[in-house]
């Protein structure tokens, strides 16, 4: 019996520890059913199952492998407005917030909370998560349309919003403005109206809706009401037209004055022809054995080539040199006109002094050139195109009124007031556009008659951009004028050089 037991028990302790770990689980019952299945073999007609079969052991319990229990959900914190209803929620702004400091003054102390009021509807529309609320109460569903109410696209509705508050009047007051076309609406008011103007697409989706008005957003109710006037936006066009009408016309007016002065300044001024006159014996000097050589006249084109040209020196150029032969030759010509009447100082002023009172009245002279072509630069930032094509649109705008004045509201007795208010605009109108294209046809005719002047025949360069010489002179100007800074900065030599043309 004893070898049986320990028989026995060395049997258990080769079990695998899988079996010793399930054991674990095991009731009473159990572990005395295991021993007994490891007893000694005893006689019996039964024969026993091999002793070296095992059983296999029981599975593990099921909670050894379940997961934890989820944690309690948070109650869902909703911020509730004035009105009693919750707000809606926006995007968020990532900041650092500042602890408050009691012991220093900061700026934050000075803000007052009723100094500043949101436009929180506003905030909503631009910034306002698009997500529906499924605990709206009764309340806040007969406040708010529902989707299936609007008639307009989020995007369109979003835009238009904007501009209501840009607009800032109401829907009955933007109506009677438009009715009467009197002074009812401002130039940036106009501006909005005009933009809201709605596709025809929309239109007929605001026509074709039948429901409650008071159901729709704040603005397709606006732009729905403004459509039960006749050509509603059509008078908004024409009121922002008569608004800016002044102003645009003042604007040309500058612009063909200013391209006036400018083509008279180029013909007249004496200086720039005498810089003209030096570029051409010069360049004739330096081209003479070439087919470049002999010219009566260059494109104006060539001065800006001036500066590319340098000396020997590798720092003096060709213009460097022209303004110094311009600033001496002037300088002679000034100082003698001013000194002759000074016969006794003429007399005892030595070579240097001389020469130092021409450099310094030539200098005066040659870079005073470009307040004397002022107009000329600012001719140059023109754009003849834009010109033509304001001038153009006003016309356009007229014939517009003129069609919905005199045809579409002619026979509407409501529209009286807007009628002849329009009609009185009109006449003035047509008067100084007549006056306004009379001026651009004389300014395109001096314009091309300056290019003749200067370059000859009109090249197709020269036909595509009419302004071309006035910006070839403002840059040559631009260069001019950095020359004679130089000179100024520049130390007269004791002795005559080679780069030192004062002789």
């Amino acid at each position: 019996m004893r070898t049986s037991s320990s028989s026995s028990s060395t049997l258990l302790n080769e079990t695998p520890s899988r079996n010793s770990d399930s054991s674990l689980g095991l009731n009473q019952n159990e572990a005395n059913l295991a021993d007994t299945s490891f007893s000694p073999r005893i006689p019996s007609t039964v024969s026993p199952s091999p002793p070296s079969v095992i059983p296999p052991p029981p599975c593990p319990p099921p909670f050894l492998k379940s997961p934890p229990p989820p944690p309690p959900q948070l109650p869902q914190y909703s911020p509730i407005g004035k009105d009693g209803v919750p707000l809606p929620k926006l995007k968020p702004l990532h900041w650092d917030k500042v602890r408050a400091a009691p012991d220093r003054s900061m700026v934050w102390d000075k803000l007052r909370s009723s100094s500043f009021e949101l436009d929180e509807e506003m905030m909503e529309s631009l910034f306002g998560y698009n997500i529906q609320n499924p605990m709206k109460n009764d309340e806040t569903k007969s406040k708010t349309p529902s989707p299936s109410k609007h008639v307009l696209e989020p995007k369109r509705l979003q835009n238009i919003t904007i501009l209501l508050k840009a607009l800032n009047v109401t829907a009955e007051q933007a109506c009677n403005a438009l009715m009467k076309a009197g002074n009812g609406l401002f130039l940036q008011q106009l501006e909005a109206l005009v933009k809201m103007v709605p596709t025809k697409e929309e239109e007929t989706k605001l026509y074709g809706y039948k429901g409650d008005v008071n159901e729709l957003g704040s603005a397709e109710k606006f732009v729905k009401v403004l459509l039960s006037v006749p050509f509603a936006f059509l008078r908004a066009e024409a009121m922002l037209y008569r608004e800016t009408f002044d102003d645009e016309v003042i604007h040309l007016k500058s612009s063909f004055s200013m391209l006036e002065e400018a083509c008279k300044e180029l013909r007249s001024s004496r200086l720039f022809l005498k810089l003209l006159e030096a570029v051409l014996k010069t360049g004739n000097r330096m081209n003479v054995g070439t087919i470049r050589g002999g010219a009566r006249a260059f494109k104006l084109d060539a001065l800006l080539k001036l500066a590319d040209v340098k000396g020997t020196d590798g720092k003096t150029t060709l213009l460097h040199f022209v303004v110094q032969e311009i600033v001496r030759s002037e300088g002679i010509r000034v100082s003698d006109s001013i000194m002759g009447k000074i016969n006794q100082r003429n007399k005892t002023r030595t070579a240097e002094e001389k020469e130092e009172d021409y450099r310094r009245m030539g200098l005066d002279l040659v870079s005073g050139l470009s307040t004397e072509l002022y107009h000329v630069k600012k001719t140059a930032t023109l754009d003849l195109d834009v010109l033509a094509s304001s001038v153009s649109n006003l016309s356009d705008g007229k014939a517009k009124l003129q069609h919905l004045v005199r045809e579409e509201l002619s026979t509407d007795e409501k529209s009286g007031n807007f009628v002849r208010s329009m009609n009185s605009f009109l006449d003035y109108a047509e008067k100084n556009l007549k006056e306004l294209e009379e001026d651009e046809h004389k300014v395109l005719l001096h314009v091309r008659e300056i290019t003749e002047y200067f370059h000859g025949d009109v090249s197709k360069v020269d036909e595509a951009n009419p302004l071309r010489i006035f910006v070839i002179v403002r840059d040559f100007l631009g260069m001019l004028d950095h020359v004679c800074k130089e000179l100024r900065n520049l130390k007269v030599p004791s002795s005559p050089s080679p780069l030192a043309p004062f002789r």
